[in-house]
């Protein structure tokens, strides 16, 4: 009689376990990670670049999205406006407006997901002298 009892435990258990980790995965997949940035992160550029692209897993909302260069003086930087790229949504790229003199810049990014998902960060570069 205990054994029946048991098992019965053990598979509520189960269940309970599958519904959680799947819950979880979807949450994780549910947002927009950076894949592919340019310039690219922790490098050195020999010139300065012209524009600021950044790619991600999956499609942003550009209304909800946001792309802020930093130079080393922790002041921003003015860029143009920011743009979807219109053959590829998982795509954002901005101008920037002058030419970078030597130093170590930041971008820091922010962006919703097509399906709502907020996800937001941060890399650096620099321009060689």
């Amino acid at each position: 009689m205990v054994m029946p009892q048991l098992r019965n435990v053990f598979h509520l258990f189960s269940i309970a376990l599958i519904f959680i980790f799947g819950l979880t995965s979807q949450q994780a997949m549910a947002h927009a990670h950076l894949k592919l940035q340019s310039p690219e992160a922790d490098t050195t550029v020999s010139s300065s670049p012209v524009d600021i692209s950044l790619t991600f897993s999956e499609g942003v909302e550009l209304k909800f999205s946001k792309i802020t260069l930093i130079g080393s003086d922790k002041k921003a930087i003015e860029t143009g406006t920011l743009a979807l790229d219109t053959n590829d949504n998982t795509r954002i790229m901005t101008t920037i407006k002058q030419p970078l003199s030597a130093g170590q810049y930041t971008v820091d990014w922010q962006v919703v997901s097509v399906d709502g998902h907020k996800t937001k960060g941060s890399y650096h570069f620099s321009v060689k002298p």
